[in-house]
């Protein structure tokens, strides 16, 4: 998503020539170009897929919304499964239309997972809760909290529910770090995903992502902190941004390797 304005096969071709060796992908683009083909393009490109984002979106009261959910998210584990990677990121969803229950809202994702997290285990996927940032809490994500993620994720075995870290969206939270150490001690800790934090945010908020550096976020200290967890993983970087959106594509996968080059151990 950081350089969505390429094509798969631009993206490959400017990894290779930048040595990366390491990718996230999104479900649309990968739909798009087909799952399949994406699948042969990233094993000949030499490239290992971190993840897929996103499956989620679990809090839907209505009986045929939430069977729709549950359909779409075994799709995401299948897709999973086929692309190479173990993980599977959730976007766990905002509050249905009217709604004002978040207990409720966090509890159908409970028990949205417990139908899950055995399929994608059969499946050699783990799904990775992600809180966001709690500006997002109403529309997009009830789980605001690295907190509120591990105490979902922990009704669940670590090999099918664990957390994902994303510095854009717990670097406020003082509490955070400790949180980061229990995710480690437990083995959950299923992915780990910088950006910055730059104001003023961008109407709608969506795709206000920093590139590393501009803004507010020490990496290193947050690295540190998944590193002191046990985390040894892939570190992703996930940019929301117009600004490099509209930017040529390889410039921009060229700064971003710089940028973490410069701002990680």
């Amino acid at each position: 998503m950081t350089v969505k304005q390429l094509s798969l096969p631009e993206l490959a071709d400017g990894c290779a020539r930048l040595d990366i060796r390491n990718v996230g992908l999104w479900r649309e683009p990968v739909r798009e170009y087909g799952l399949e083909a994406t699948a042969k393009l990233v094993r000949d490109a030499g490239l290992t897929v971190t993840t897929l984002c996103r499956g989620g979106f679990l809090t839907a009261i209505d009986p045929s919304e939430r069977a729709g959910a549950l359909a779409d998210n075994r799709r995401a584990i299948d897709e999973a499964a086929t692309l190479g990677t173990d993980t599977l990121v959730l976007v766990s969803g905002g509050l249905p239309a009217g709604s004002k229950d978040l207990r409720g809202a966090r509890e159908r994702i409970a028990d949205a997972l417990a139908e899950l997290g055995p399929y994608a285990r059969e499946h050699g996927v783990r799904l990775a809760i992600e809180p966001l940032h709690p500006m997002y809490a109403s529309d997009r994500c009830v789980v605001s909290t690295l907190a509120q993620a591990l105490d979902l994720a922990e009704r669940f075995p670590a090999d099918q529910v664990g957390v994902t870290v994303d510095t854009y969206h717990i670097w406020w939270d003082d509490t955070a770090p400790a949180q980061i150490a229990r995710a480690g001690a437990g083995g959950r800790i299923h992915t780990f995903q910088l950006a910055d934090w730059t104001t003023p945010l961008p109407e709608g908020v969506l795709t206000g992502r920093g590139q590393i550096g501009d803004g507010s976020i020490d990496m290193r200290e947050w690295q540190g902190y998944v590193e002191a967890a046990g985390y040894t993983g892939a570190i992703e970087v996930e940019l929301f941004n117009d600004v490099l959106w509209a930017r040529d594509g390889q410039e921009v996968l060229a700064e971003t390797a710089k940028r973490f080059a410069e701002h990680t151990r």
